[in-house]
C-alpha cells in the first residue's frame, strides 16, 4: 500500500496539495492574524479524495493513511510540516486527504453545532458519509464538547472527528488516531518551539512507524 513508483496522477495530488495550502500562507483572517506560512515538497504523500472513496477502501478491507482537516484550520497548519517529514522518514507513500470546509470556512463535512444559554443545538447535519466514518472510527475518537460564554464545556451528545486528525486503517479497521498537535501549544498560531515540534514529531512517529 505504500510503495512503488510515483505516478503521474500522484504528481498532480501532490501539486495540488501543496498549492492549496501555500496558496494561503502570510494571509490575514482577522483580528490581525495571518495564516502561518507553511512550506510543502512537491514529493509530498497527499492526495485530496471524497469521503465516499475512503467508506469504499474500508470495505474493500484496505490499508492505509487518512488525514482530516483543512488549508484554512490554524491547526491544522500547525502540525502539517512536521506530519509530512515523519512520513517520509517511515516511507509513507500515501496519505488520503478529507477536506472539512468550503473556502468560506463552512462545514460541508461534518455536524455543525451551537450553543447558547447551555442548550447545545444543531445547526446542519454532516454528510452520509461522514456519519458512517464516525461509526466507523468511534474507538479512536473523542467525545465532541463546546465552550459556553462562560467558558463552561457542555457535551454535545456524539463523537466528533476533529481537525487535524490522522488516521491508520490496517484491513478496513482503524487501529490509530492522533492530532499531532503537542500540549505544549496552547493556541494555534503560537510559535513552534523546539519542544512543541518534539512532540509532534513523536506524536507521528507512533502513527506511521511500521
Amino acid at each position: 500500500a505504500f510503495s512503488g513508483c510515483t505516478s503521474k496522477k500522484d504528481k498532480e495530488a501532490a501539486l495540488a496539495f501543496k498549492e492549496e495550502y501555500e496558496s494561503i500562507n502570510g494571509k490575514e483572517i482577522s483580528e490581525g492574524k495571518v495564516h502561518r506560512t507553511v512550506q510543502v515538497s512537491e514529493d509530498n504523500p497527499f492526495e485530496k479524495v471524497d469521503a465516499s472513496e475512503i467508506i469504499k477502501k474500508i470495505e474493500n478491507k484496505e490499508t492505509f493513511y487518512l488525514y482530516v482537516g483543512d488549508s484554512y484550520c490554524p491547526w491544522c497548519r500547525s502540525v502539517l510540516e512536521k506530519a509530512i517529514e515523519v512520513a517520509k522518514k517511515n516511507d509513507v507513500k500515501k496519505i488520503y486527504y478529507i477536506e472539512i470546509w468550503d473556502d468560506d470556512w463552512k462545514e460541508v463535512f461534518r455536524d455543525k453545532y451551537e450553543i447558547k444559554d447551555g442548550t447545545v443545538s444543531k445547526v446542519s447535519d454532516g454528510t452520509k458519509e461522514y456519519q458512517t466514518l464516525l461509526k466507523e472510527f468511534d474507538s479512536v475518537l473523542s467525545d465532541y464538547t463546546l465552550t459556553d460564554e462562560s467558558g463552561k464545556s457542555v457535551e454535545v451528545g456524539e463523537k466528533r472527528i476533529y481537525a487535524p486528525n490522522y488516521f491508520y486503517i490496517k484491513d478496513g479497521k482503524v487501529v490509530k488516531m492522533v492530532e499531532g498537535i503537542s500540549s505544549k501549544q496552547e493556541g494555534a498560531f503560537d510559535e513552534l518551539t523546539e519542544d512543541i515540534l518534539k512532540d509532534e514529531e513523536k506524536a507521528f512517529q507512533k502513527l506511521f512507524q511500521k
